[in-house]
């Protein structure tokens, strides 16, 4: 196992943990009111937002976002644990702990495909990590130090970020 990977997939985690579970404690510029955080919601019918969605785009979003957000949790999770099936096993499991504790804590929406597409970019990612070789091992603990570290700062600006009379509603 290595230790180094360990490491930067715990920070990368972290980040994980803190933009699904934690955003109702505080704000990075204006992107999202922190007071309409602490909300809870459950949708267990796959793909459901293929045939709900009012707009092409929101589909595109909601699971490319969620598969490009695991995509690093699957390169470094390959990358410390070695072998393929742990690295998406782990993926899954950090997954389904996310979805359940927004659940239990009113802290978010949980929804199937959220897990669905969390454990597909956790594929990708390993497919990459795997394709790509030990070669490039270095580079992707170093990026699991370093986005963590660009998500401290952008936590830390907070508020300094935006401009509140830019923000509109949107309905």
């Amino acid at each position: 196992m290595n230790r180094k990977a360990l490491g930067a997939l715990a920070a990368y985690c972290c980040v994980v943990i803190a933009l699904t579970m934690c955003k109702a404690f505080f704000r990075i510029g204006y992107l999202w009111d922190p007071a309409n955080q602490r909300r809870r919601g459950l949708s267990l019918q796959p793909l459901a937002e293929l045939h709900d969605a009012q707009s092409w785009f929101a589909p595109l979003f909601g699971y490319g976002g969620n598969i490009a957000f695991f995509i690093p949790i699957g390169v470094l999770a390959y990358v410390a644990f070695r072998d393929a099936r742990w690295a998406v096993l782990f993926g899954f499991g950090l997954s389904l702990a996310v979805e359940t504790g927004q659940y239990i804590f009113s802290l978010g929406y949980s929804d199937i495909d959220d897990l669905l597409m969390n454990t597909v970019g956790t594929l990708v990612g390993v497919g990459i990590a795997r394709a790509c070789g030990p070669r490039l091992h270095t580079f992707w603990i170093m990026l699991g130090y370093v986005v963590p570290l660009c998500f401290l700062g952008l936590v830390l600006a907070g508020e300094r970020l935006g401009d509140p009379s830019k923000v509109t509603e949107v309905y």
